[in-house]
């Protein structure tokens, strides 16, 4: 089952930029699509392997870190070819 999994990382503190980047290279060296705009990254990718993936990034992301948030959406679809029709 293919899913669309969309990503905030949000480090809670004063050098949360080199966080975010470190993170979102890591995401863009998987073998997964990712897409990324101002607020998000997305990533698309089959259940079964992005899922673990994803679980070790976020987990090597917040050992670097004192406090983060990361606010996490699945959508049960592979909806990394969207194109607004308006």
């Amino acid at each position: 089952m293919n899913i669309s999994v969309d990503l905030t990382l949000s480090p809670l503190q004063d050098d949360y930029e080199k966080h975010v980047i470190k993170f979102i290279k890591h995401l863009r060296a998987s073998k997964f699509t990712v897409l990324e705009n101002p607020l998000s990254s997305q990533v698309y990718g089959d259940y079964d392997s992005l899922m673990p993936f994803l679980t070790q990034e976020i987990k090597r992301s917040f050992n670097d870190v004192d406090i983060s948030v990361l606010q996490m959406k699945i959508v049960k679809t592979d909806r990394s070819d969207y194109e607004p029709d308006f």
